[in-house]
């Protein structure tokens, strides 16, 4: 279980549980910390994700394990539904550095998600 923290405010968001099932790391949101709205959709997702509760929603998916880390896999953020490339892995410091990035990875984002109780 991971804590994800909100890159505006630096308070924690959300827990995250990732599991590996047949050689591909997933991961699903299975507690929002503090929504405003304790039921929300994924009202600005495509597909079949559309309108499905933000609880339970598979968020990381499709990721192969590369010796370090993570990696081709994907990352979905439901406050805008827009789905991003994705690496993982895991720092020096136990936390766990989640990469977002469109086309190349250097042209993406680091969010550092902790470990949860």
């Amino acid at each position: 279980l991971w804590q994800t923290v909100n890159e505006e405010s630096g308070e924690a968001e959300a827990i995250v549980e990732i599991w590996e099932e047949n050689d591909e790391l997933q991961g699903k949101i299975v507690e929002l910390l503090n929504p405003e709205d304790p039921n929300p959709l994924c009202a600005e997702c495509k597909d079949e994700k559309k309108d499905q509760p933000i609880i339970g929603l598979t968020i990381i998916w499709g990721l192969s394990e590369n010796g370090t880390g993570w990696e081709d896999g994907y990352i979905l953020d439901p406050n805008n539904g827009v789905t991003y490339n994705s690496n993982l892995k895991i720092n020096e410091r136990g936390e766990l550095e989640v990469r977002g990035f469109v086309g190349f990875a250097v042209l993406g984002r680091t969010q550092v998600w902790y470990r949860a109780e």
